[in-house]
């Protein structure tokens, strides 16, 4: 005889976190990937580059909260896709500035324009009092 388990994995907070997050997900990832071949990493590395302009991978990694092998992958990508570019740090040979090209910045643009469309759809699921808590209780679990 078994003992029932009380433990509901669809009222588990992670897991209903990243059943949301997978969701809302799908359809930008339609976009970001059949228009540019781009995988999430790309976007998000994409997209931290334009909002901060200027950083190193490890500013990213810490930022975005990815490891360090994927922002790498995403880097060489999107640098081969000639949609960013790298410059050696002057004072330590051991960085790397990343900037976006001219080219990388238009992908942005018509990019952030769709995932702006994109939030806006999803938005339209929940009250304007649902979305305010929502954002504020994301905000406060996304806090280390």
């Amino acid at each position: 005889m078994t003992q029932k388990d009380d433990f509901d994995l669809r009222e588990f907070l992670p897991y209903l976190l990243n059943q949301a997050a997978e969701i809302s997900s799908q359809s930008f990832q339609r976009i970001y990937k059949g228009r540019y071949g781009m995988l999430r990493t790309e976007w998000r590395v994409l997209f931290h580059l334009a909002i901060y302009e200027r950083m190193t991978a490890k500013d990213i990694c810490e930022k975005a909260i990815m490891h360090k092998t994927k922002v790498s992958r995403a880097v060489h990508r999107l640098e081969q896709r000639r949609y960013l570019q790298r410059k050696p740090d002057e004072k330590d040979r051991r960085h790397e500035w990343l900037t976006l090209t001219s080219h990388g910045r238009a992908v942005y643009e018509d990019l952030h324009a769709h995932a702006k469309r994109h939030d806006q759809v999803l938005m339209q699921k929940l009250s304007t009092e649902e979305i305010r808590v929502l954002r504020r209780a994301l905000n406060a679990l996304s806090q280390p």
